[in-house]
């Protein structure tokens, strides 16, 4: 019988914390060796040969919490080890995180430190001062050690500052975190599994488009001259990220304009608002800022001009997207809204038809329905240029060509985002894609075996979100980057007046 493979080598400090890790490990022992350095980072900086040949290296076990937020049991998961003055940086610690947090454990992430020793009193409220969320004795020689492998580092807490150790409540928490323990343990043999070289082919264009960059800065721009709050109706753009950040500002998002005090500065979203909406901000006096971008714009033009001369509109879109609901908006009395093919059967004779489209679908898709509609309507006129936007032509294109080089793709975007999930629908006849708003949601069993990995993000993804998936990946091995740029992007679209620099 030939032994096991080893993908990667977990060190403890303790017997009770390498029992607890084989506990949980699966009955193959999933690719991992656990060992004991011994207490310290003495006994760990001389393990260091019985780690020379393991392809990764983590190190897990009990620690002790510096954040008073903390609580036994709790996971922290070291995105840096701070050691004898060097930061030793753990780069796949996102992916870990996430991770264990699907496994229904507590989990924060950010820099723990190794001491010498028992860290107490002000030494510990020194290290917290300094961010650190927790500290141990033998993370830092093993992080030294790994010398470029792929390294993580993940401790349980044991002990906190209310209830430091050698306390009876100690002994609870110590149960608690060597039942948690167990669990992390499959986690690192997953981790371990996805460790090796990766090629990142990287589709272009992706993330923002012109019209999601004006409208950002729009609302960065208001909230500089007019100063916080600046209320948005609705997400100025379909990403949490950007949603979050442009919180942090003094933006406040609101649903409805019922929610903003009257007179306040309103920006409308670039997805665009029906002519209803326009009117309640008139009446309530709200001072407007129109952040709709100049592509949906053109759709809200034709809309009107195709029911001014009395046709019946096919609006091909979504229920339920912002953009459709604005477009129904202005002419409700002369539109259908067309989901799908089917749909097209329904559509009432003996009016004219014409047909536009939500500027976010897939290319394949709308071109089907457009052409159920003109089999069914011969005479039936579409928009003059295409409504799908150049930007969600391009990205669709980039990721096509980029899937079937692909062993996986993962499209960066929020799950509200429509031309996000479109890229990951697109992709996913190539090769097995995944939507994720940022590296925390990319499971570790996605990239077991999967060496090529493509990678995109939709219209509303901020760019540096796909840098920190690469910087992610980079944490599991070598990466090499590679790009397949399909088409240049070179338009600009112009700032209303309102926020224009004077």
């Amino acid at each position: 019988m030939t032994d096991p493979v080893v993908n990667a080598v977990i060190c403890t400090a303790l017997g009770i914390e390498a029992r607890a890790v084989r506990e949980g490990l699966p009955d193959d022992g999933g690719g991992v060796e656990v060992i004991r350095t011994g207490m310290g980072p003495g006994p760990a900086g001389r393990a260091e040969d019985r780690l020379r040949d393991a392809g990764a290296l983590a190190v897990t076990g009990f620690g002790g919490a510096l954040d008073d937020g903390l609580r036994p049991g709790d996971v922290v998961v070291a995105s840096e080890i701070r050691f004898e003055g060097r930061t030793l940086p753990c780069p796949s610690a996102p992916l870990l995180a996430g991770e264990l947090s699907r496994a229904g454990l507590n989990v924060r992430a950010g820099p723990l430190a190794t001491s010498d020793h028992i860290v107490t009193g002000a030494e510990r409220r020194r290290l917290a001062e300094e961010g650190a969320l927790a500290v141990d004795m033998e993370s830092g020689p093993v992080a030294a050690a790994a010398a470029g492998r792929p390294f993580a580092a993940v401790r349980v807490i044991v002990d906190t500052p209310a209830v430091p150790l050698l306390r009876p409540a100690t002994i609870r928490g110590g149960v608690l975190a060597f039942r948690t323990l167990r669990r992390v343990a499959p986690v690192l043999a997953r981790w371990a599994a996805a460790c090796g070289p990766h090629r990142a082919l990287l589709a272009a264009p992706r993330s923002f488009c012109a019209g999601v960059e004006r409208a950002i800065e729009i609302v960065e721009r208001a909230l500089d001259r007019y100063g916080p709050p600046v209320y948005v109706r609705k997400q100025i753009v379909h990403n949490l990220h950007v949603v979050r950040d442009l919180e942090e500002r003094g933006a406040v998002f609101v649903d409805e304009l019922d929610e903003v005090p009257e007179g306040a500065v309103t920006v409308f979203s670039a997805h665009g608002v029906s002519p209803g909406v326009r009117d309640e901000a008139a009446a309530r006096g709200l001072r407007v800022i129109d952040a709709t971008c100049p592509l949906v714009t053109k759709v809200h033009a034709e809309a009107r001009r195709f029911a001014a001369r009395g046709d019946l509109v096919a609006l091909i879109g979504h229920a339920g997207h912002e953009e459709v609901e604005g477009t129904l908006g202005e002419i409700p009395d002369s539109v259908v809204l067309v989901e799908d093919v089917a749909d097209v059967a329904r559509l009432p004779e003996g009016r004219r038809v014409s047909y536009l489209t939500q500027t976010t679908l897939a290319v394949d898709e709308a071109a089907d329905i457009a052409a159920a509609i003109r089999r069914r309507f011969p005479d039936a006129e579409g928009p003059q240029k295409d409504d799908i936007c150049y930007a969600t032509t391009n990205r669709q294109h980039a990721v096509r060509e980029v899937a079937e080089a692909s062993d996986l793709v993962l499209v960066v975007g929020s799950a509200n985002s429509s031309n996000s999930r479109r890229l990951a629908e697109v992709a996913g006849r190539a090769a097995p894609a995944h939507l994720v708003d940022g590296p925390g949601d990319i499971a570790l069993d996605w990239l077991a075996g999967a060496r090529t990995v493509g990678l995109t993000a939709g219209a509303s993804a901020p760019p540096a979100l796909v840098d920190a998936v690469v910087a992610a990946l980079g944490g599991l091995g070598p990466v090499t980057v590679e790009e397949r740029r399909v088409a240049e992007e070179t338009i600009r679209f112009t700032l209303p007046k309102e926020v224009r620099t004077r």
